[in-house]
């Protein structure tokens, strides 16, 4: 693919010449995820989850009909130029109503001045830095700020009489987010941190990381790492070290004990607590129905948060059009999305009408047989919990009344 390089100023130019966006009965939407690449299979859940939600509801909303325009920011990695090029194609050339997708924090932020720009709403399915929705106010979550569920098992973790801990993340935004947050409300309930490591986000070997918690003799380990072959790999890594929970207490966000995650572990995994937004296993009013189209879209396999939140977004972008009567002018869809609130598969969920960021309940979990195989079971969960890095930053006065960083 050739290069495609294009200012901000010039966006808008080239948009305004070009005329009207498409026909008048057509909404565009464009995806920007990881198609390929190692972290594919978040592309696979999240694009299969859009299309059960076409599947179930329909291509046309409000009198539009429905599009969806497909890139791939994976087989690239995580590559801000690259995405940023994408937003850029989407928005000139292919006249694009809205961008979503994102499976990564460097997708979202490089976008994120593209979507300002152009006053085109951004939809993010999965990235999940605290600090993405405050780059831009045509920015809007479905997914996770990390610190909602990162900072919920830090607390409960110290409540529950773990003294010490040692932490592991993946070395990029929402691996910083993720440690920070934990390492501050473990130490605020009076926990002490052991020591820490950062890995590369391309990371096939965790061999020297196990050793050093190993090594450290902590009680317990908080792990980060995103989704795709990561978790597999860093699990292996720990059996081969001797870690499991039967040696330490080990607690992670939902990607180390997903499905397959899991599948590969096998007994080992049993006791790992997680706290996390989804899982197959809710018992929620909406989940089932969800569950059993996810099943028959991916031949048997259950869907995962990835799944559900890409799920969400197209909901949210169905909802909006029905508040604007259609419309696509992005200062009214960006007013229709601020304070929706609806039932998800993962229980009730809404959007912080200043941050636009979600609102959503956070579950413990911890892995057990069921039945012939490992799942995740709920054994506690904290309600409307909004993202701790965004509150403190509306206590200090650091958030305009648009929810972007002063």
């Amino acid at each position: 693919m050739h290069k495609f390089v294009l200012g901000l100023g010039g966006l808008t130019a080239i948009a305004l010449a070009a005329g009207p966006a498409h026909a008048q009965g057509t909404v565009k939407v464009g995806l920007i995820m990881s198609y390929s690449g190692q972290f594919a299979d978040l592309g696979t859940m999240m694009d299969n989850a859009i299309k059960l939600y076409v599947k179930q509801h329909g291509d046309t909303v409000a009198g539009k009909k429905i599009e969806f325009v497909r890139k791939d920011s994976g087989a690239a990695g995580t590559a801000p130029d690259v995405a940023k090029r994408l937003a850029q194609e989407l928005i000139v050339r292919d006249k694009v109503d809205f961008i979503a997708g994102f499976s990564l924090t460097p997708d979202a932020l490089a976008a994120a001045d593209v979507l300002t720009e152009a006053k085109k709403p951004g939809v993010i399915m999965n990235a999940a830095t605290a600090i993405i929705t405050t780059r831009s106010p045509y920015l809007v979550r479905t997914s996770i700020s990390l610190p909602q569920a990162v900072g919920t098992l830090g607390t409960w973790a110290v409540k529950n009489g773990t003294k010490n801990a040692f932490t592991m993340v993946t070395d990029y935004g929402p691996g910083i987010d993720s440690e920070q947050e934990f390492q501050l409300q473990f130490k605020n309930g009076g926990g002490a941190i052991n020591g820490s490591v950062r890995f590369p986000v391309a990371n096939p070997d965790f061999s020297a990381f196990a050793q050093r918690l190993k090594d450290s003799k902590s009680e317990s380990v908080f792990v980060f790492v995103p989704g795709g072959e990561q978790p597999a790999a860093l699990a292996k890594a720990f059996a081969e070290h001797g870690v499991s929970p039967k040696s330490m207490k080990i607690m992670s966000t939902g990607e180390l004990v997903n499905d397959e995650a899991l599948k590969s572990m096998g007994d080992a995994a049993l006791g790992m607590i997680s706290g996390w937004h989804y899982d197959y296993n809710l018992k929620t009013p909406k989940n089932p129905e969800f569950v059993k189209g996810m099943n028959e879209m991916l031949n048997g396999r259950n869907p995962d948060q990835f799944a559900v939140t890409a799920y969400d977004g197209i909901h949210l972008i169905y909802e909006a059009l029905k508040k604007t009567g259609g419309k696509t002018d992005g200062d009214a869809l960006m007013a229709a999305m601020k304070g929706m609130a609806w039932e998800s598969p993962r229980g009730p969920i809404s959007i912080d009408p200043q941050t636009r960021d979600i609102i959503q309940t956070i579950y413990l979990r911890r892995v057990e047989k069921i039945g012939n195989r490992l799942g995740n079971v709920e054994f506690d969960k904290v309600e409307n919990v909004k993202d701790p890095v965004k509150e403190r930053m509306r206590a200090e006065g650091k958030l305009t009344d648009n929810g972007l960083a002063k």
